[in-house]
């Protein structure tokens, strides 16, 4: 009995852990413009739809990006900025986040600034980008005092000057770190400093200069942080940015330090009462928990106390399922370390935002995927636990099967059956490896998928609607059966539901419905179109993101559609083909695709129903209208309005360090943080 109530408290506080976890992938701060406003399915929205991924993919390697589109009265102005000790992946699935999450916080605002940790994405109908005004500046803080303020607040200036001169003068990144010591209970200051790249080095020294008598506000305070459209900086106790500093301060330095005199009229203040605040959201989450966990331990007793008087009706728990269920789901660290050759890089199969996935051998011989969270990754801690509660209850041959977890020594891993030919994109976009893809085979794969996304909508006891549908996340097994993974982003259903709206807009650009990228809404539909569009790749052997203006077509369903209206679909289908196709299958399926992206969801066509048009000749179809977003050749988009994304799930943010605030510019209040 004590070591079956000791497994259930460690996995009783192992999902009290999940449920307070700090999210590390929400905005610090978003600020809504006042150059007016556009309207649903006008040009600006559709000129902005195409901008977001496009600076996404195009920024991402550089690090700071500016663009226009469109033209006036509906032209935008846009750039981003990315922290400068990011990488590709890193800097990408930020920009990939903001762009989602900027129209559905600045719904319909022709302008919007939007800054996390790791980047920053602006647009507006005015062009901004010909100034190098450092505009909406906030900041954020430590609520936490350090010991010895006085030496404290002058070796910060010290610190946070040089850091700005590096970044000025040293760096053709604008971009500086640098660290300072302090005492020896806290024995490392750690600042950094950055400008936009499109301003010289004087110029850039001036915006941070500008800023630095902000910092009287947090003066004691063990980190803070102050932003603006062009520049920020930041200090830390803990080291939080990548890589080596830039420089170390000299003891003895005193190098000109900027004075702590009044904030100017427009930056923010702290409000009254903002650790009462924070206090109070604290309790209201710690005691409920402690509720949770009393009732939690007198089921336990309670159980206990019935199987003992119930004798031998119900099996000794030595011999019983109940230990070893428990037991079957945790995974020893040692055994997946030895299984994957402690996560070698020849074991590895993949790596996404959460962190990397690696094959494995278990000592009886089955092969295993591990999938493991990077050190720190946030959005990775919010999948970890939706799959770990949806997956394990979820069993059919079209969705990949979850085994275990393991939770050891910071670590966190989902274990899943190996699925050897890894996922369909690997295959179906390579020119020499799409040839194994027959036109049987994928036409099992379009059934098999539609099967799996049938039982997730109707057929399984939960009601689950996936939001991340797409190429990569179709695995497929030695028979090149598909198999539905990466259930991070799901969402789950009561029986009586049939969607919802969320403010948290996740998923892959060119994949989203559009009800669901402009406004949040999302049902069984939204993954109906995921799959069209789905459908329709695996038929052209095309990704959707990939598309050039030569080939005169913006995005997939486009070319595709002008291809429908000529009777031409012949010339889409994938090359790789041959003629070894029967035609009334394969426009049956075009047919079937377009159906699925359908502008109005209620045009789109349920999964029974598109499972029902796949096996039964005698149902007719309809004839499909033209696709979401389907702007024709003569359109106006930017060709890459679809550029795919990376997968980004739910998360959160580090609010400078644990106790932080950020500010609002109108010197009102203090921003509220609600958990979601």
């Amino acid at each position: 009995m004590a070591l079956f109530l000791l497994k259930l408290l460690s996995l009783f506080i192992l999902s009290v852990l999940f449920l307070v976890s700090p999210t590390l992938s929400d905005p610090l701060y978003q600020i809504c413009g006042k150059t007016g406003n556009y309207t649903a399915k006008d040009t600006y929205e559709s000129n902005l739809l195409a901008l977001l991924p496009s600076l996404a993919s195009n920024g991402s390697g550089q690090g700071f990006y500016t663009q226009t589109v469109g033209s006036i009265p509906n032209k935008i102005y846009a750039f981003i900025l990315c922290r400068g000790d990011t990488n590709t992946s890193t800097c990408r699935s930020c920009l990939d986040l903001a762009g989602q999450d900027i129209v559905q916080l600045c719904p319909y605002s022709k302008e919007a600034t939007i800054w996390y940790d790791n980047c920053l994405l602006r647009y507006s109908n005015q062009n901004f980008l010909v100034t190098t005004d450092n505009s909406n500046v906030f900041y954020m803080l430590n609520v936490n005092n350090v010991t010895e303020p006085d030496k404290f607040n002058k070796l910060i200036g010290e610190l946070i000057n040089m850091t700005s001169q590096y970044a000025a003068f040293n760096s053709t990144r604008r971009f500086g770190t640098g660290e300072a010591n302090f005492t020896a209970a806290d024995p490392k200051i750690y600042g950094l400093a950055q400008c936009t790249r499109d301003l010289s080095g004087n110029q850039c020294y001036q915006c941070l200069k500008g800023m630095f008598s902000v910092m009287s506000n947090f003066a004691g305070k063990r980190g803070g942080r102050v932003l603006g459209d062009r520049c920020n900086f930041r200090y830390e106790m803990y080291s939080f940015y990548q890589g080596r500093s830039s420089l170390q301060l000299p003891s003895t330095s005193s190098p000109p330090s900027p004075s702590p005199t009044s904030p100017p009229p427009s930056a923010p203040r702290v409000g009254a009462g903002g650790n009462k605040n924070d206090v109070g959201k604290v309790l209201a989450i710690v005691i409920p928990l402690v509720v949770a966990f009393l009732l939690f331990c007198t089921i336990c007793v309670c159980f206990w106390r019935r199987r003992r008087s119930l004798g031998k009706k119900i099996p000794d728990v030595s011999n019983a399922g109940e230990i070893m269920d428990v037991e079957s789901i945790l995974f020893d660290l040692s055994t997946l370390r030895s299984a994957t050759a402690n996560f070698s890089e020849e074991n590895k199969l993949g790596q996404g935002g959460f962190g990397s996935v690696f094959k494995g051998t278990l000592r009886d011989g089955r092969e295993i995927a591990v999938k493991r969270l990077s050190a720190g990754s946030g959005q990775g801690i919010e999948e970890l636990k939706n799959e770990l509660v949806l997956v394990a209850k979820l069993q059919h041959r079209n969705l990949v099967r979850l085994l275990g977890v393991c939770l050891e020594e910071q670590e966190k891993m989902l274990v899943y059956e190996y699925v050897p030919n890894k996922s369909l994109d690997t295959i179906l976009f390579d020119s020499v490896k799409s040839e194994q893809l027959d036109w049987g085979r994928r036409y099992k794969i379009i059934s098999g998928i539609a099967r799996g996304l049938l039982y997730l909508h109707e057929d399984s006891q939960l009601k689950i609607i996936h939001r991340d549908l797409k190429a990569s996340n179709i695995l497929l097994d030695e028979e090149m059966n598909p198999k539905i993974s990466d259930f991070g982003l799901a969402r789950l259903f009561g029986c009586d539901q049939t969607g919802g709206t969320t403010s948290r807009v996740v998923g892959t650009f060119g994949y989203m419905a559009p009800e669901y990228v402009m406004r949040g809404q999302y049902s069984a539909k939204s993954d109906i179109f995921s799959y069209g569009v789905l459908v329709l790749e695996i038929l052209t052997g095309r990704k959707n993101s990939n598309f050039l203006e030569s080939e005169q077509a913006d995005d997939l369903l486009s070319y595709t559609w002008e291809h429908w209206l000529r009777g031409t679909i012949s010339e889409i289908l994938d090359p790789s083909l041959g003629d070894h196709w029967p035609r009334s299958e394969a426009l049956r399926c075009i047919q079937i695709g377009l159906l699925c992206v359908q502008e109005d969801p209620a045009n789109r066509p349920s999964m029974s129903m598109v499972v029902l048009m796949l096996n039964s000749y005698s149902v007719s179809l309809q004839a499909p209208s033209k696709p979401a977003f389907c702007i024709g050749l003569s359109g106006g988009m930017d060709s890459e309005a679809f550029q795919k994304g990376t997968n980004l799930s739910t998360g959160g943010f580090d609010r400078s360090a644990e106790g932080s605030v950020p500010m609002t510019p109108n010197e009102v209040s203090i921003s509220e943080m609600e958990p979601r």
